[in-house]
């Protein structure tokens, strides 16, 4: 278990690079990074204000990524490490994509799948809450404080 969890940690970390790189743009600073076999194969952040698209977050970007490198819309071999929660938008997209496994950082108990549409993952993704949860929910309420 404590194997899994260091690997868990490390392509967190690369999330959280993501998250960073939207934070620098202005974005809301959400990142993602899907892994395949041990091996990055799509990394992402919420682009909502850069492509002035409301569906642009960093989920949804990661998973177009994702399968447009594997050739294939199915992702089940796949894990999708995300700072944040994933809203229902991306559930949704994350359970069409049969992603194997979710792992997030904070939750997000207004937006987040989990309250609003708990069911809205495919029925076998397995899902890991809590991977550098503080580090996570910190980076994202530091940024908002700098907002207000």
């Amino acid at each position: 278990m404590q194997q899994n969890e260091n690997i868990d940690e490390r392509f967190m970390r690369m999330a959280l690079q993501e998250a960073q790189q939207a934070a620098q743009a202005d974005e809301i600073p959400v990142g993602a990074v899907v892994v395949c076999q041990n091996r990055i194969i799509a990394r992402a952040h919420n682009l909502t204000e850069t492509l002035c698209d409301v569906t642009a977050h960093a989920e949804m970007q990661a998973i177009t990524s994702a399968t447009n490198n594997i050739g294939g819309k199915y992702l089940t071999d796949c894990t999708l490490y995300v700072t944040l929660e994933p809203c229902t938008m991306c559930a949704g997209a994350i359970g069409w994509a049969q992603i194997s496994r979710l792992v997030y950082g904070a939750s997000d108990p207004r937006r987040g799948y989990s309250s609003i549409a708990p069911n809205a993952l495919h029925p076998r993704t397995q899902v890991t809450t809590g991977i550098l949860a503080d580090e996570c929910t910190a980076f994202i309420q530091d940024f908002f404080k700098k907002k207000r």
